[in-house]
């Protein structure tokens, strides 16, 4: 007798199933953007393309397919042609000569591939008007790659470690932020006073153009989300909606690459 594979029941499956329920048709399709880098399984010892999974689970838990997309060298426009919508991730710090500074020397070692391929897709996306959701680094790129620049080292200009007092790890990093009331992110967060999960040490500085400053830090300013007005879903969170199961951010940028 031939026995069938066992049915596939993780987190993605169970996605699956939601929008079989809800008769959604065809799902759109999210593009994660994502590293290549030095990685580690069984035998093998090599770079590989790195995305976190809690990205790729609320993505697909709100009723969407989620590709990776790793820097490439292809037309970014290639790339957005079979895309609904984009989302930037965390990462590294950008190098600041990309917003015309010196490097911090808290720096930390920066992608310059994968920069320059982030920042072909931001400007690709929203010359398309693609939904386009950038967290934490993610939203630090959609800044500099509209002329923005970066706050490098928030402990030296805080002289406080609250949005990063643990590094590797989202517990104990939350902290309140003050959306305003009307702005997409507000829409999407549910609320205009909103607990977040945090894990930065850079900010943005100098809001990029044709993006408006919506939401900060309720205790010390520090810019905490960014959009586009004009446009149907530009948005970025310095903040990790991905880390908190309860976040209906990422729900909301994948109903608006749905709509699209």
């Amino acid at each position: 007798m031939v026995h069938a594979p066992p049915r596939y029941a993780g987190p993605e499956m169970q996605g699956l199933r939601v929008m079989a329920d809800n008769d959604l048709g065809h799902p759109p399709v999210i593009g994660i953007a994502c590293a290549l880098l030095p990685a580690q399984w069984g035998p093998w010892d090599q770079r590989a393309a790195v995305v976190a999974a809690d990205y790729v689970d609320q993505v697909v838990a709100a009723g969407a397919i989620a590709v990776v997309i790793p820097p490439q060298s292809v037309d970014p426009a290639t790339v957005l042609d079979r895309i609904d919508g984009l989302m930037l991730t965390g990462g590294n710090d950008m190098h600041a000569s990309l917003y015309g500074a010196e490097p911090h020397h808290e720096a930390e070692v920066p992608d310059p591939q994968r920069d320059a391929w982030e920042f072909a897709l931001v400007r690709e996306a929203i010359e398309r008007d693609i939904p386009l959701l950038g967290i934490c680094r993610g939203m630090q790129v959609l800044n500099v790659a509209l002329g923005g620049s970066l706050t490098q080292h928030l402990p030296e200009s805080l002289g406080s470690t609250d949005h990063r007092r643990t590094t590797g790890q989202f517990e104990g990093n939350d902290h309140l932020v003050d959306l305003d009331e009307g702005s997409l992110v507000a829409g999407a967060a549910g609320e205009v006073v909103h607990s977040v999960p945090s894990h930065h040490h850079q900010a943005v500085d100098r809001v990029g153009e044709g993006l408006a400053l919506v939401g900060v830090s309720s205790a010390d300013g520090v810019v905490e989300a960014i959009e586009m007005p004009g446009r149907r879903f530009v948005v970025g969170v310095q903040w990790h909606p991905e880390a908190d199961p309860t976040s209906s951010v990422i729900a909301a940028f994948v109903e608006a690459a749905r709509a699209r």
